[in-house]
């Protein structure tokens, strides 16, 4: 299916790697117009060259807000409305025991997963609430959704972000605004290459490392995975979906695992008394 987006504008933070980058491509391709925002602001210009017409480019660090709304703004003044407002922007941040973790450093990776999110909603819901329509999407992540995934800033923001979709959808859906989020697991991609593997450019090796440990065998999460959730959010066959955290983990979140299940051959029923069999 061809055009899902057709007519429709969106917003794209962390837009010039990754994700983001996945998203923005896959977006035009559908049909829709795009304001991309990034701190790699050479990459992220490339990429809305490539696009060509159909794509605009500022800098924005999503930890200021001023800079979220010049990117919702651009997407207005550059293309007359805002029907998507995708927040990706995120890094991995603090990393340590709970007990060594340097209060800036915490700061930090609040600021740049939770704090941008919220400028993402705040200032998308500013332009959407007139209109009456919109899909507002957010990165969360299976650190968000249980425990022992992600450092504890990283864990602490993305639960924060399943909350706030959850807060925000049941304000929102009265002006027609949908508000959802996604939850991946161990995808390739140029941050997770640089947590496992210490490169960032290395998405061949952190790929085949992912690919042993996928509870799918042999297949292993990309980013396309994530950009395709998107896509579906962004668009009208989603249009009765909000307060939704839609994982892309393989099942690891509900029990999914790359090792052997519990019963992976038959054994005696066990009943009373420590009987077995009927």
């Amino acid at each position: 299916m061809a055009g899902r987006l057709a007519g429709k504008v969106a917003a794209i933070t962390g837009s010039a790697s990754g994700f983001g980058e996945a998203a923005a491509r896959l977006f035009v391709a559908e049909g829709a117009r795009v304001a991309l925002g990034d701190i790699q602001t050479d990459r992220g210009r490339e990429i809305a060259a490539e696009l060509g017409d159909a794509a605009r480019f500022i800098e924005c660090d999503v930890s200021r807000e001023e800079q979220v709304a010049a990117l919702v703004n651009l997407a207005t003044d550059s293309f007359g409305q805002l029907d998507v407002m995708y927040n990706n922007a995120g890094i991995v941040g603090a990393r340590g025991p709970i007990d060594q973790i340097p209060a800036p450093e915490w700061g930090f990776t609040i600021d740049v997963l939770l704090h941008g999110t919220f400028y993402g909603m705040k200032h998308a819901a500013r332009v959407m609430k007139p209109r009456r329509t919109g899909s507002i999407i957010s990165m969360a992540s299976t650190a968000g959704v249980i425990g022992g995934l992600g450092p504890h800033a990283y864990a602490a923001a993305k639960h924060a972000v399943v909350g706030l979709t959850k807060n925000a959808g049941a304000e929102l859906c009265r002006f027609g605004i949908r508000v959802n989020c996604i939850a991946p697991h161990s995808m390739a991609t140029p941050m997770v290459a640089m947590a496992h593997l210490g490169d960032p450019e290395d998405i061949d090796g952190v790929t085949a490392e992912l690919t042993e440990r996928s509870p799918l065998a042999g297949r292993p999460g990309l980013a396309a995975d994530v950009a395709n959730a998107a896509l579906w959010l962004a668009s009208d066959e989603s249009g009765y979906t909000n307060g939704h955290c839609l994982t892309t983990d393989a099942g690891v979140t509900t029990g999914s695992k790359a090792e052997d299940a519990p019963y992976s051959e038959l054994l005696p029923m066990i009943r009373e008394a420590g009987r077995t069999g009927l």
